[in-house]
Parts: structure tokens; sequence; C-alpha cells
């Protein structure tokens, strides 16, 4: 669905991501894993058109996406959870599920019932703002929010930081649902290990801007992980 290749970037005269590539299969979760700074948050703000690709491509269901403004970017199906949520404070639950509701069809412009379904939370806090909510229920919300537009793809930027234990066990369970009955494809940053081999069918690991292993979550294994993942 997602194909990431040759991909260089840079943040002013430092070189961050070096000829990168990365797939991400169809219906499946990816996990995006690596120590601190190696460069995955910098990888999906590429994807998402916040910074510009400086060489390489990056095709969405062979769409070429550095053809496309950030703002185009989810009304062609792709959902962002940024890390730390970044939802709106002073505004209603509601009004945060709202925002994306432009990119969709006219006809389509309202918040689906499975949402709820899925954070039920949400549906008994829609008039509190933002900024009232934990930490989980504000997760909660940031991947709701990105649900609203429809999603083919969605992107969690460390969607278990900071959250207690069993929203995290909830966002686990969402991830499998939305992937098992929704189809959807999920590229997730994680740094919890149990966490990412719980729900990721996949992995990517990145070390100093390169890739180096990408396979199956069952070809995890210890030295990857003492090599490239434990601190």
């Amino acid at each position: 669905m997602l194909k990431v290749e040759g991909i260089n970037q840079f943040y002013g005269q430092s070189h961050i991501l070096w000829d990168l590539d990365m797939h991400v299969e169809e219906g499946k979760c990816t996990v995006l894993m690596g120590r601190n700074g190696v460069g995955k948050t910098t990888l999906l703000n590429s994807i998402m058109g916040q910074l510009k690709t400086t060489t390489g491509a990056m095709l969405f269901e062979g769409q070429d996406l550095t053809k496309l403004s950030v703002e185009q970017r989810p009304g062609i199906g792709i959902g962002y959870v940024p890390q730390g949520r970044q939802i709106f404070p002073l505004m209603t639950v509601e009004e945060n599920l709202q925002i994306g509701l432009p990119v969709l069809p006219r006809g389509q412009r309202f918040i689906a019932p499975y949402i709820f379904d899925l954070f039920p939370v949400l549906k008994d806090m829609l008039s509190r703002r933002g900024g009232d909510l934990s930490g989980g229920q504000q997760q909660q919300l940031a991947i709701a929010r990105a649900l609203v537009v429809n999603p083919k793809l969605l992107i969690l930027d460390e969607p278990t930081e900071g959250i207690q234990p069993n929203i995290v066990r909830e966002i686990g369970d969402i991830i499998g649902k939305l992937n098992d009955q929704l189809n959807l494809t999920v590229l997730l940053v994680e740094q919890k290990l149990p966490f990412a081999r719980r729900v990721g069918d996949n992995f990517c690991i990145l070390d100093r801007g390169r890739r180096v292993a990408q396979g199956a979550m069952a070809d995890l294994d210890d030295k990857l992980v003492r090599q490239y993942l434990t601190v």
C-alpha cells in the first residue's frame, strides 16, 4: 500500500534519513522501531508532507505523495496521530472530531457510528473540552479524530507514550479490530517491545537514519533487539 524508496531527508546541514526504503503491507500493522533519534518521526513527517522530500519517492496505492500538499493527504486516505496527540484543548470532544470532516465528500461529512463503538467513552464526553480529558482519553480522541476521515492507512506515532496500562491494552485491541474487521492498514511507531510484538504483523528497524532490518514480526529475534532496540 505504501512504498518509500530511496528517501533522503535533512535538517539544515544534518543528514537524517539515508536512502531509506520501506514498504507497508495492506491490511496489516507494520511497526517502525528504533532507538530515540534514529529518524522515525522524521520519516512520518515526510510521509505526511510536513517535511519536503529531498530525494526519493513515496507511493501510496501507486500515487506519488511528493506531489501532494499536507492538506491533500488526508483526502486520499491517510490518517495521522502525531506524537503527543495534539488535540485542541479548548474545543469540545465533538468539535475535535469534526475538524477533519471537510476533507470528505459533502454527503459523507458525519462521524461514523463505529468510532463510538470503538471508543464508547467519547460518546459520553462529546460536550467536554479536550483539555479536561485524561491522557488516555485524549489519546483515544486523537485516534478517533484520525479515523473520522475514513482512512485506508492510519499512522500512529507512539500512541502508548505516557498512557496507563489499561488504556494501552485497549489501544492494542482497537488496532487489532481495525486490521481484522475493517482491513485498515496501520503504520505504528512504538518503543514498547511487548506491545509491538502483540499488535504488529511486520516490523521495520531504523538505525542512524537507515533501514537495518525489516520482516515479519515473528522474525524479530533477540539479536536484532539487543543490537538495535535495547538502551
